[in-house]
């Protein structure tokens, strides 16, 4: 397999998952961001050839050259942002398995993704813990029983607070997150729903269901990861404690189970499992994700383009954290074009990005 993204979140979960099954797995080639001592001693404990372990940030060009080694049945696409798209289309046109977690190629490519599978033969399994539990949930039935997708969140770190409430939040504050470990990023983008309305678009891509019959619930305690409603009324749901090395597992030997439990459930222990309604209205980046996802086109390469600018530009301290869902309404108010290939994907996501950075500066110079 080719893991990227080596030294993040998921990258470093899913070493640790073939740690456990080096007789099942072997890693041909590393890729990470910026951080080179620990892409170094990754290398050096799965035997990667130095110059198979290679720091790629900014440079999706070298991502796709190393999804393409011939030896990878398996390419584990953890890249954070819009940057992993050469490397899904890659692994995708040569018809290996794409265990995807960046799911912003996806989102903002849809199209070209959809072609590039086509025409490769290749396949895509999840790695975000919400389309696993979907992806193991359809199991149960065919797609045309499929009455509708739900797609569970925990809220974040913000859950009940209204929406004056949250017009001074801190960075460390949205970093916060009650149940999940991960990057910036994605930490970022879930306190704001954006990740769960980017998830709702993910969904749509991957297994082809209408986005009006893909629903959010918050879910706090985040232990039901997903369900999937038939046509006759039952809902079949996957459940288990937090631990992104069961999707990740999953992914990499679907539709076969790992031999070693992640996450398993004490029942005697759980408590209760509790659901609501998203606020869209202290929330409005999930009502965005979904406006977009409908809008169809260019729009999903927008709003990712310019959800990326604005997330970064709060981490910096330069936009409140409100300031988010306003610079993201703002750029998609222009409207975005149709999405043919590659190169109208990275137009769309370049104007999004000039008018966002547009955007933040206006509102930083206020």
């Amino acid at each position: 397999m080719v893991l990227l993204g080596s030294t993040g979140s998921i990258g470093t979960q899913a070493l640790d998952v073939i740690r456990g099954h080096r007789d099942e797995y072997r890693v041909v080639a590393l890729a990470a961001g910026r951080n080179r001592e620990l892409l170094a001693a990754q290398a050096a404990e799965f035997d990667v050839p130095e110059a198979l372990a290679r720091t790629c940030a900014d440079d999706p060009a070298a991502l796709a050259e190393l999804a393409a080694h011939p030896d990878a049945d398996v390419v584990l696409n953890a890249v954070v942002g819009f940057a992993g798209l050469p490397a899904t289309l890659t692994t995708l046109e040569a018809g290996k398995r794409l265990a995807l977690a960046n799911k912003e190629s996806l989102i903002a490519g849809g199209p070209v993704v959809a072609k590039a599978r086509a025409a490769g033969g290749g396949e895509i399994v999840p790695v975000d813990s919400e389309h696993s539990a979907i992806y193991q949930a359809l199991r149960a039935g065919s797609m045309h029983e499929v009455a509708r997708i739900v797609l569970t969140c925990s809220g974040g770190p913000f859950r009940g607070r209204t929406r004056d409430e949250l017009r001074d939040v801190t960075v460390a504050e949205a970093l916060a997150h009650p149940t999940w470990s991960m990057g910036a990023k994605i930490t970022i983008d879930s306190s704001t729903l954006m990740n769960k309305g980017l998830e709702v678009i993910e969904a749509h891509e991957l297994f082809g269901v209408d986005l009006d019959r893909v629903d959010v619930v918050v879910h706090p305690q985040s232990v039901v990861h997903g369900m999937v409603e038939f046509t006759d009324g039952a809902t079949i749901a996957q459940l288990s404690m937090p631990d992104m090395r069961l999707p990740i597992g999953l992914a990499l030997g679907a539709p076969h189970r790992l031999d070693r439990p992640f996450g398993a459930i004490d029942w005697t222990t759980l408590g209760s499992l509790t659901f609501e309604s998203p606020d869209l209205d202290a929330f409005p980046c999930l009502r965005l994700a979904y406006e977009a996802g409908r809008a169809g086109g260019g729009a999903t390469a927008t709003l990712n383009g310019a959800n990326e600018v604005a997330v970064a530009a709060f981490l910096d301290g330069t936009i409140a954290w409100s300031a988010i869902a306003e610079v993201v309404d703002e750029v998609l108010q222009h409207g975005a074009g149709n999405v043919d290939d590659v190169e109208d994907v990275l137009e769309a996501d370049r104007l999004a990005r000039s008018r966002a950075a547009a955007a933040v500066q206006r509102r930083s110079a206020a």
